[in-house]
This record gives structure tokens, sequence and C-alpha cells, in this order.
């Protein structure tokens, strides 16, 4: 117990952790009462024993650290998709048969094994990407952990402990708080030092600016920002020094609170729109490859069992284990060749190539899923400071006094940044200043303590941005006539500072509203200059100054004129500031700023500073604002078209959040907002908070709170929406970890949010999170094209072998040959695909939902009928090369081959029963091909056939990934030139095709051989009808597409009607 304090509450103190803050909300109560419930002393602190006894209770004051999944747990998850488990199952067989193989030894061994260690190869980098993508998700919790401070002055025993470990801090302590320090807890203010006390809080509550705090108690149900008499942690002390009372620390303080909101948030990520498509793909397809399969085995079984029927009853079965493995062998080609080994790699390249055509514009994504998701983004959850505003500071209006004490002049101010030449001041004076402005820019350049200086091309406030905004307006208002300035930034600042020397501050503080300063002018008269709150000026000024620099008294008309023009730029969310100077100060005439001057008694104590303050004359007022980016506006427009609603939630006092949403185009100028702008607290007590967030068109939440933000994201999720959140401060980190987008702001943005967050705005601009949703649409469109042409080739070379095995023939393509196509082949032409040009009206169009189909039952029959040819086409070409001399007048017999009839090829497991069939050697390229045993003309003599059938293939997919250039688009509407890429991939492909064909050591990996001249001529001639045969089919869809849109013209014009 600390010295000096009494054994009352014992018990309940130490009884009850911290975890219901409610139980006792300190702001709510005097300092007394929290001294009494604390059992502590402000000027003795707590003992020693009574320390340790606490943190028994309390523990230290250090947020949790939350064990992550371990690597071996990150692995096996990486294996938890369909796909995955195919292709892992695929290469494990395909080993087993392998490994079988290899006992035989020759070629055909070595082929095999390429096969399986590719696939595992694919595999293992696959999990290591995951696992590397998932072992970054904690890192916003280790974020948060560096904004703690580190160490706090504590008062103990009576003596002054000024550098304690802050995780040594326990519920009770007194700690004491001066400027640049960070909170090292949640704390009540007890006592105030200085008169004054303000904090920078907005990176966890969301404020502008920062806050005036004070040792009053407030309500008890004051939300977040209300709590003017707590200090949090986390959150830095900017003027003045106070002694607090520590009353939550760890987990239970405010950032505590966000620290967990985190983990949960990070606990309940889901996949991408795309990975579910995908996965929900990858069941179908597995489905598909087992009945095939089974299929492929039960049309085949009479190859490797047969029996006989003796008495109605089979009998004699005989088992060929050599062709039961050979088509088992057949059926992990199957495998093989439904899976697009390819999509991986092709979809991580083409949201790379997005994350670089975002970054271009500002957008640096952190997570490469989310370049899709903002494709089908349907709701943004935009913070208003910062990033529909500037989050800088500035003048919007400036009101001068006129020629007589009932006429005022008005002047609008340009301008959103702190640079000095952004912006003018309309209906300006042309020619010199007059008195009354003079003043106005002397007050606001001389009693200012702000400064501006230029950071590459980005101007930067120094001090409190009120007074850097005032500055910026000195500069726009231009030196007096004569007057010559240097050429420094603030010119104009720096001349009045040399005309008016100042020589002692009296300092803001919350009562009196004000700041002022005593001047020496050049003429040696002392005077005061002072700016504050405009109704506390009033109170204090007997005179106004005229336009011409006389000035009358300030009657009670004059003064409602004031307060009514107050009242008026109040209404439109304008911070207004008041001016005023007095000439008289007789006991300041002789002081030169001297400690040893009487004069220097009256400036030690604040309270004496309203007394010389008094008696002023008010010469005029300004209104500041943080004003909206000037693109956001048409960003907001272009969110509407694009069917896209966009809601605001912010920290910040509710009626200028509305006045800024008015101005942006969030809501209408006349419209009833009402029921469109609550506050956090307003809209956790509805009773149907879905359907308030379900109203079209936009929606304002102001003095928001974290759990307010994550919230309204939960119930947006909930209701099927895809929400990209954006936030700055730390109290956005929860909800930038909940949306399915979370952004982050570059400049401004804490390291907590950036950490948690899926992209980062570069500029901090809400107009280029549209863009990004523009470029996310036009990636996904191009996705689903190479996505659509891949598994297009894929159900190609399914038909190829199943119809292979329908008919009974050889093997065509052996699955390393499948793999090569899938894996090399395809990858340069789906990946080019990813850079067709974006549809024009890519932002006019609705946002797809998250659950709309990847392939529609149109795209798959179609892909199903070029399946169908391409399946047919690889027979075909194997079957024609066996039995045909020549073919479309192209000559085959070139290499020596021996024709055989169908029936000898569709039967040729039973060639050693032939009688007299006997085979020439062929040539192929600079090798021969002879048979001791005839037999083997259909096995090892097959790799001509094969050759071509592998090239069909290749050529098909090239022709083909034109047709992927448009869903509908004929190739005379969009030819291939529009994506120079494409053709470039193509060439890749087909030189790719070349080296493993003309490269002998490649060859026999691959099996296959040379081709001639002629040989070329028949795959190219098989190959080009799949374009006509694509153009018939997107002839078909446009003809629907277009009967669609007529009926859906008729129906809504009959319900007009």
């Amino acid at each position: 117990m600390g010295k000096g304090g009494q054994d009352y509450g014992k018990q309940e103190i130490i009884s009850r952790r911290q975890t219901d803050p409610e139980a006792f909300p300190a702001w709510g109560k005097d300092v007394q009462e929290c001294e009494k419930y604390y059992r502590v002393n402000r000027r003795l602190g707590l003992s020693t024993a009574e320390v340790e006894e606490r943190r028994k209770i309390y523990g230290f004051n250090e947020l949790e650290k939350h064990e992550g999944p371990s690597i071996w747990s990150l692995v096996i998850e990486q294996f938890n998709d369909t796909l995955v488990r195919i292709l892992l199952v695929a290469a494990v067989i395909s080993f087993v048969l392998a490994w079988y193989d290899g006992d035989e030894g020759g070629e055909m061994g070595i082929t095999a094994f390429v096969e399986p260690l590719v696939i595992f190869l694919i595999l293992i980098v696959n999990a290591i990407v995951g696992v590397w993508q998932e072992n970054n998700a904690e890192k916003a919790l280790e974020a948060l952990k560096e904004i703690q401070s580190e160490h706090a002055a504590v008062i103990r025993e009576g003596r002054k402990i000024p550098d304690l470990s802050a995780k040594e801090l326990v519920p009770g302590d007194i700690v004491e708080l001066k400027v640049g320090d960070k909170v090292p807890a949640d704390m009540r203010v007890v006592e105030l030092i200085s008169s004054t006390l303000r904090v920078e809080q907005g990176s966890l509550t969301g404020e502008s600016e920062a806050v005036n705090k004070t040792n009053k108690a407030v309500s008890s149900d004051a939300d977040l920002q209300g709590k003017r008499c707590m200090v949090f942690a986390g959150t830095t002390v900017v003027n003045g020094n106070c002694l607090c009372l520590v009353t939550h620390t760890g987990m239970d303080t405010e950032i505590g609170k966000v620290h967990a909101q985190i983990h949960v948030a990070s606990q309940s990520e889901e996949d991408t729109p795309l990975k579910k498509k995908l996965n929900e793909f990858g069941e179908v397809l597995t489905m598909i490859i087992g009945v095939i399969c089974v299929f492929v085995w039960l049309i085949n079984v009479k190859y490797f069992l047969t029996w006989e029927y003796i008495n109605g009853w089979p009998r004699n079965f005989k088992f060929s284990f050599e062709k039961c493995t050979y088509y088992f062998e057949i059926a992990v080609a199957l495998a093989v060749a439904a899976i697009p080994e390819g999509l991986p790699a092709v979809i991580t390249t083409c949201l790379a190539l997005g994350t670089r055509k975002m970054a271009q514009k500002n957008a640096l994504v952190r997570k490469l899923p989310s370049v899709e998701t903002l494709g089908c983004t349907t709701v943004i959850c935009s913070d208003k400071t910062g990033t529909l505003t500037t989050n800088q500071m500035a003048v919007a209006k400036l009101v001068a006094m006129g020629r007589t004490a009932d006429r005022f002049r008005s002047f609008k101010v340009d301008g959103t940044t702190y640079d000095p030449r952004d912006g003018q001041i309309h209906d300006w004076p042309t020619g010199r200043l007059d008195a009354n402005l003079q003043m106005i820019a002397k007050i606001a350049g001389v009693c200012n303590d702000a400064g501006i200086s230029q950071s590459e091309h980005k101007f930067v406030a120094h001090g409190m941005p009120t007074e850097a905004a005032l500055k910026v307006l000195v500069e726009k208002m231009g030196l007096p006539e004569g007057a010559t300035g240097c050429n420094d930034l603030l010119r104009c600042c720096q001349w009045w500072n040399e005309y008016a020397r100042r020589v002692a501050t009296l300092e803001f503080d919350r009562d009196r509203k004000s700041m002022g300063v005593i001047v020496d002018s050049r003429a040696g008269k002392k005077s005061l200059l002072v700016k504050g709150a405009v109704e506390n000026l009033l109170e204090r000024s007997t005179k106004m100054q005229l336009l011409d620099g006389s000035v009358v008294p300030l009657d009670q008309h004059s003064r409602g004129l004031i307060l009514e023009a107050l009242n008026d730029m109040s209404s439109g969310a304008l911070r207004c500031l008041g001016f005023a100077y007095k000439d008289e100060l007789p006991e300041f005439e002789t002081y030169d700023g001297s400690e040893d001057h009487p004069a220097h008694e009256l400036l030690l104590k604040p309270s004496n500073y309203s007394s010389i303050e008094s008696g002023l004359t008010f010469v005029g007022l300004v209104g500041l604002r943080d004003p909206p980016r000037k693109e956001v506006y048409q960003a907001i427009e272009d969110c509407r078209a694009a069917g896209i609603r966009v809601m605001v939630i912010t920290g910040d006092h509710k009626n200028t959040a509305e006045a800024i949403c008015c101005e942006i185009g969030v809501f209408g100028i006349s419209e009833d907002i009402s029921s469109r702008s609550l506050t956090g607290k307003e809209f956790m007590e509805l009773h149907n908070q879905k359907a308030h967030l379900r109203q079209s068109g936009g929606l304002l939440f102001s003095r928001a709170e974290p759990r307010h933000k994550q919230e309204i994201v939960r119930l947006l999720k909930e209701d099927g929406e895809v929400v990209a959140m954006t936030g700055d401060g730390v109290n956005d980190a929860p909800a930038l970890k909940l949306a399915d987008i979370g952004i982050a702001m570059g400049i401004s943005g804490t390291e907590v949010a950036k950490e948690a967050s899926d992209m980062v705005l570069a500029d901090d601009n809400f107009s280029t999170i549209v863009a990004a949703v523009g470029e996310g649409r036009s990636i996904y469109n191009n996705m689903k094209a190479f996505i659509r042409y891949m598994i297009s080739s894929n159900i190609g070379e399914v038909a190829s072998i199943f119809l292979t095995a329908a008919l009974g023939i050889p093997e065509g393509l052996i699955p390393v040959q499948l793999l090569w196509v899938n894996l090399v082949t395809d990858g340069p032409p789906a990946t080019a695909l990813g850079f067709n040009p974006p549809d024009k009206d890519v932002m006019k169009k609705q946002p797809r939902r998250s659950d709309d189909s990847l392939i529609t039952a149109w795209i798959l029959f179609r892909y199903l009928v070029i399946g169908l040819y391409v399946g047919i086409a690889t027979v075909g070409i194997f079957i024609i090369w066996y039995t045909h001399a020549s073919f479309l007048g192209i000559d085959l017999s070139g290499d020596g081959h021996t024709l055989v009839t169908y029936s000898q090829l569709s039967n040729w497991g039973q060639c050693s029963t032939w009688e007299n069939f006997s085979v020439s050697p062929f040539t192929a390229g600079n090798q021969v091909f002879s048979f001791s045993n005839p037999c083997d003309y259909f096995q090892a003599g097959k790799i001509k056939a094969m050759t071509l059938s592998l090239s069909v293939l290749v050529a098909i997919e090239m022709f083909n990934s034109l047709n992927a250039l448009s869903e509908n688009g004929s190739l005379l509407t969009m030819p291939p030139w529009v994506n120079p890429w494409l053709l470039v991939a193509m060439s890749v492909s087909f030189g790719l095709h070349f080296l493993i064909l003309y490269v002998p050591f490649l060859a026999q990996v691959f099996g296959i051989v040379p081709l001639s001249f002629n040989e070329w001529l028949l795959v190219l001639a098989v190959a080009l009808p799949v374009i006509l045969i694509d153009e018939v089919l997107k002839f078909g869809g446009r003809c629907a597409n277009g009967a669609q849109r007529s009926a859906r013209r008729i129906s809504s014009k009959r319900k007009s009607d």
C-alpha cells in the first residue's frame, strides 16, 4: 500500500481483474475517488510491497505474445488444396511406376523419372511460397509492440524514479508525463503541472488534431474520444506536463484491445474469391478424373484380365500385370492431362505483373491475391482524414472588417496543401494592403510557432497544423506596399517577424482559449497580438479596427454580426480563429525579455494572461479546415458508375464529417442525411444494423471506435459484400485485417496499419483506390481469359487420352510430354493473355458477385467442343501416320515407314498372333529405326506418330490462345496485334517446342524425333481449323447475347408501359 494511503477497498481491487474496465470508469470519477479506489496518494505513489502484490494479479505491462503456427503445420496446410492433392497422388504413383520401370533400364526409364520429379518440384516451390506468406501474417502484432513506450517516470514511496521500465508499471502507479513522452499505459490525468496538456492520439481514435486533456471527470458513458481526462498507451504528449494514475496495463489497455482484435481478425481470414472458385473447380475436376479413370479401366479390362466361360460360369482367369500397369500409367497420364499444372505459376505471374501496374499508380500491393480481390469490391469503407482529405489544414475563408462597423468583407481562399503557391484569394484587393488586412497578416504571421519546409515535392508543416495554415495564408496575402522580402519559402512571414520582433509569449491554455505574443515594433512601441477562439476574443474585446485602420467601439450590433459570421462558418464545418491586438501595455513598455524586469513576474503565472489580454481591438477571423482532395469528387462518381458503394467511417466530429461528405459527393447537396449519418455509438444501438448497411448510396459513421469499424466490416461480409477498408491508425488495424482488402496509408499510416494491410497507398489518395479497383477488374478479366485457355487445353488432352484408350490404339502422349505442354509450352501464351488491354467500360459495369461462376455453361460447352476437336486431331494424326501414305495431298511416305490397317492398329496387343507380319526400317532426322521384333513397331516405333500428336497439340494450343483474346469477340474485331505480347509468347512456345525436337538429348528425354517439312505441313493443316470452329461458336454466343438483351429491353418496356 502506498505511503499515506488507507486500507479502503482492498478486497475489491485485489479480487477482481481489470478485464471489465466499466466496473470502475475512472474517467467518470473525480480525482479523489480514483485515488481512493486504487489506494494511492499522488504525492507518494505505491510502495514496493504493493507493487509486487498487484503484479501478481495484473502481470507485466506488456502485450501478449501469440504463438504462431509451427513451420510443420504451415507446410501441411499448403497441401490442403484439391488440385495440389491430385498432383501429389499423381506424382507418387508416377514415381512408383518409374521405379518399377527403372528395374528394366533403358531410355524410357530415364524419361519416366522426369515427370514425378518435376511435379514434386512444383509442389515444393508452392509450399515454400505459401509458408513464407503465412509466416509474415503476424507482423502487425510485432509492429504494434514497437509503438509502446519503453520507459516511464514513476513516483514510488515518495520519490521519483525517472527511468523505470514501462513493463514494470501496475494499476495505481503515479506517472509523470512531459512533452515528447510516449504514454506507457492507459492513465487517468490527476494533476496538470502546466496550464495546458495536449496529446496526439489520432492514430488510436482517428481525430485529426491533438486533443486538449483535463483532470476533470467526464460522463461515465463517454466514447473513446470523449474521455478527455484519460491518456492512452502508445499516444504522444505534444504539449504540457502532468501527473497521471495508471488505470489499465498490458492487454487491458485500449492498444491491448486492438492487439487482441488483430489476432482474432487474423484467425478468420478467408480465401479470395478466385481461390474459392479454383477450389470448387478442383473438387469437380477430382470427380471427373475419377469417373474417367474408372471408365478407361473398364473399357480396357479385356486387355489385362481374360477368362473363359465353363458351364455358364467364368473360369481360368488370366491376369497380365504388365498390361495392367500400362493402363494404370494411362490413368496417371489422364490425371496429369486433366490438371493445369502451370495454372498456379501463371496466376502468380499475372498477379505479380498486376502489382507492377498498380505500383505505377501509387498502389503498393503487399499480398498478391488481393490484386484479384480488388476486382470484385462492392463496398469501400474509407477513413476521412488523410484519405478523402489532405490531412493538411488550410484557410478556406477570411473575414475582415469593412469601411463601417456594420460592414464586413469576406474572401474565399483556395488551396489544399501547405504550398504557399497552391491556390489564391478570390476578390483580393489589387494594389496596396489596407491597414486592417496588414494587421491580420501581422498577427497570423507573428503570433505563430509553426514552420513549413519543402521535402522533395511535398510541403511539410512543423508544429500545429492550424498555425502552419495561417502562415500559408500570410504568404498568399502578400507584403505591404513598398516592403521587400527575401527569397525564402515564407518570405512574408519572415518580413513580419522582423518588422514586429517577439519579446514574450503568452502560451495557449484551455481556459482563455487564446495565445498572445508581445512584440516590439520598429518604432520602439510594444503591442500585444492575440489569436484564439472567436467567442473568447470578443468577450475580451472593447474595440474593432476598420478597413482604413481607424478604431471604433465594439457595440452589441457589431458583436452580433461577427457572431453571425462565426455561426455561418462553423455550420460549414470550418474551425474558426479570431485575431485581435492591444497597443496600450504600460507595464511592458520597457520590457526586453529580462528576468529582472518587474513585468516578468506577470508572465510566470498563466492566471495573469486573461487580464493582460483584456481591452483588445478585434480585427477579423478566419475559417480553417482539412480540405478534401481535388480528385476525390470524380473518384466517388466513378465508384457510383461502377456500382461500388462508399461508406465513410471516421473518428472525427459528426458535423465536420457531414460537411466533407456533402462536398465530395458521398451525399447530395440537398439530400436528407439524417438516416445515413450516424455516430458509431448510435449504429451499435440500432435494432437492425444490417438493414441500415443495405441502404443504397453513401453512408457516414462518425466518432467511430475500432470495435465499430470491425463490426461494420463483419456485418457487410456476412451479407456477401466484398469489402475494401482504408485506414492509417493503430485503431484501424483490426478492421484492415478483417476486411477482404485492407488498404493502409503510405505517408500518414502507422507501421501497425501497414503490416495489417493487403495494400498500401503511396500517395494516401482515395482516387488511387478507385484506379486500383479498375486495374483489379481488368486483371481478373485477363485471368479469366488464360484460365479458360488453360482449362480448354486440358480438356483437349483428356479427350486425346480418353479416345486413345477407347479406340485401343497405342498411347499417343506420355505423361512427361503432357507435363511439358502444361507447364512450359502453355505458360508464355497464358501469361501474355494477362497483358490484354482493359475494356473501355471496365468501370461502367456493376461489380461481379464473389460467387459468380468462373466458367459459365456456355463457355464450358464451347471448350468441350474445342477439347473434343483437340482429342480428335491428336489421335487422328497418330492414326493417319500409321495408316495413310498421304493426307490432304501431303505425302507422308518419305521416311519409309510401314503402313498398317486401322484394325491392326486398334488390336496391336494381339500382334504376336499375326501371321507374316513384318515392318521396314524408317528414318527420323539422322536416326534409323529398325525392329527385330515387328510388334515393337507399336511401342518403340510409335515415336514419330507421338511426335506428330505432340506437335499438333502444341500448335492447336497456340492457335487457341488467339481465340482467348476475347470471350465472344471475333478475331476480325480484336486481331492478334492488339496484344503484341501474345505473338511474342507464341513465338517463344514454338521455339521451346523446336528446342526439344531438334536437341538430341532433350528429344531422348521427351521420347520424340525431328519432323520433316511435309510433316509440319500436316501438323498445321490439322491444327488451324480450331480457329474456325471457335469463330463459329463465338458467333453463336454473340447472337444468343443479342437475343437476351432484346428480350430484356422488351420486358422492361412492357413493365414501364
